[in-house]
């Protein structure tokens, strides 16, 4: 496996905290601990382009692809919801005063995951509360979607993941997952596994069809592990940590292919909070406490 630096986009303020694609296969958007969220095109390193300033800091972003508009978690206020092709606000909703740490999209519903425990479901039509999720007093730190079971999988600092039915919202399994804060839950793209990851630097493997059976549990990095993202078409996934490393890994073997750390690579230096792989051109997006946003070609 070869791995190149493509470039290195500056221009945040603060550490880089979130990562999400935008309407086209070379742009993607960031924001972070700055307030900035920037729209940037991987051919074009040096014009990002600066798409909305939120006074707080800013953890979460999405990307609505069928209206075409980006969702912007503002902490200790709530969610604005903006067109990308004018930049003009379609709306907000006042939802909270605490942290927002990740906003995720599903069938026409945006699910919201707040530093108090709770998960609010809004309808993205009506940008209208749905329902509060309430099952841990402790931060919702990562969430994802499993369509072939219906099920919710949602991560807290009270180290456990939560099975939720994604029909009526009830709670269907405590998986005790790790012994500290999850911050990150993936399903495979067969959706069979569930991949999480936190602060206790294990990466751990789940057999959703044996409810949620332990599949495989790897000291994956030397600090926490802070995200899992999986290539759009190749059977691989990397995870990022506090280490400052990048790890890439074999999906049907769950052995580790590639380190891509500063030592080798030029990688950053400090703490990688968040990755994300573009579908078309396969470039590999990372987020750093160091403020920088790297691209990866990996082959």
């Amino acid at each position: 496996m070869l791995v190149e630096k493509f470039d290195t986009f500056s221009g945040h303020r603060d550490c880089v905290y979130a990562l999400e694609k935008g309407n086209s296969h070379n742009q993607f958007f960031s924001s972070g601990g700055d307030g900035l969220v920037v729209r940037w095109n991987v051919n074009q390193p040096d014009t990002g382009e600066l798409f909305a300033k939120i006074p707080t800091s800013v953890y979460a972003l999405a990307f609505d692809e069928k209206r075409n508009h980006l969702w912007i978690g503002q902490n200790f206020d709530g969610i604005q919801v903006l067109d990308i092709m004018n930049k003009k606000e379609i709306g907000s909703l006042k939802i909270t005063n605490t942290s927002i740490f990740v906003i995720k999209l599903f069938d026409n519903q945006a699910f919201v995951g707040l530093s108090d425990g709770t998960i609010v479901v809004i309808d993205m039509e009506l940008l209208s509360i749905r329902k509060h999720i309430k099952a841990s007093d402790k931060s919702v730190r990562t969430i994802d979607f499993n369509p072939v079971t219906q099920e919710i999988a949602v991560g807290y600092s009270d180290f456990t993941v939560k099975i939720f039915d994604l029909t009526d919202f009830s709670l269907k399994l405590v998986v005790e997952a790790h012994t500290n804060s999850v911050f990150t839950v993936k399903y495979s793209p067969d959706y069979k596994f569930l991949l999480t990851g936190g602060r206790d630097a294990h990466l751990k493997i789940w057999n959703v069809s044996e409810n949620y059976q332990l599949q495989q549990d790897i000291v994956a990095h030397l600090f926490a592990i802070n995200d899992i993202c999986f290539h759009p078409d190749l059977p691989l996934f990397a995870t990022c940590s506090m280490d400052k490393s990048i790890k890439v890994w074999d999906s049907e073997s769950f052995k580790l292919k590639k380190v891509i750390d500063k030592a080798r690579h030029a990688s950053h230096g400090t703490s990688v909070n968040k990755l994300l792989w573009l579908k078309e051109s396969s470039f590999l997006i990372s987020g750093s406490d160091d403020r920088n946003v790297s691209v990866w070609k990996i082959a």
